[in-house]
């Protein structure tokens, strides 16, 4: 959709000015055509103003418009700014172990840990602790690891921590854990010594709470599989 055809969408909402409800379907529909990404937000958002600017020769109605305008875009960083964090973690280096180290520190509620692996002494030492402190944790992982050399599984059990295997013939390769129900963190980062000494791997933890409900749900729904 080029500029003149955005315009004259814009144009109709405005001959009577107010939104109808065709006219709001009409401008939803405008905003999935042309791609509902910020800058292209931003892009549709200051064509309204030119375009209203276009229908007025007022000099005090052109300068409320700009100062509409500027404290619109003021918002909209506002909000922007309001977002969930988010951060990117990578190993090889101890990044990935000190930010899994920390939430386990900072949880106060649960912590339900979903990984194919753990043999890092260190991240087990994190959970144990966690544990001590009455942070109700649960742990599922494979059986194809938890019986290996160095595997940390049984002896997070044998803490009294709730702990589920699956037993199926293929592998639970999943590599997450949610705390306190808020956070998340997911990635391609397995709980090992090697992950975080040698391999070029990755996390991200995230406070986005649509994020946390899937990896929730799917968390309870493997869970119960494994009972």
């Amino acid at each position: 959709m080029d500029q003149n055809q955005i315009d004259d969408v814009l144009k109709r909402t405005l001959s009577d000015f107010r939104v109808s409800r065709g006219e709001r379907k009409l401008l939803e529909g405008l905003i999935r055509q042309y791609g509902d990404a910020d800058h292209q937000i931003g892009v549709l958002r200051s064509r309204a103003f030119d375009v209203a600017r276009a229908e007025t020769t007022d000099a005090q109605t052109l300068q409320l418009i700009d100062w509409l305008e500027d404290v619109v875009k003021l918002f909209q960083i506002r909000d922007q700014s309001a977002l969930p964090d988010a951060e990117a973690y990578f190993s090889p280096g101890s990044e990935c172990l000190n930010a899994i180290r920390r939430q386990f520190e900072k949880a106060r509620h649960s912590a339900d840990v979903c990984v194919f692996t753990i043999t890092d002494n260190r991240i087990s030492d994190a959970i144990r602790d966690a544990h001590a402190r009455g942070v109700k944790i649960r742990v599922i992982s494979d059986n194809d690891k938890a019986h290996d050399e160095g595997s940390d599984i049984q002896r997070l059990e044998n803490l009294g921590i709730a702990v589920r295997v699956d037993h199926t013939n293929y592998h639970m390769h999943h590599k997450y854990a949610v705390f306190d129900e808020k956070t998340t963190l997911t990635g391609s980062y397995n709980w090992t010594r090697s992950a975080a000494e040698y391999n070029e791997e990755n996390f991200v933890i995230t406070a986005d709470s649509r994020i946390t409900r899937q990896f929730l749900n799917e968390f309870e729904k493997l869970w119960k599989s494994l009972s």
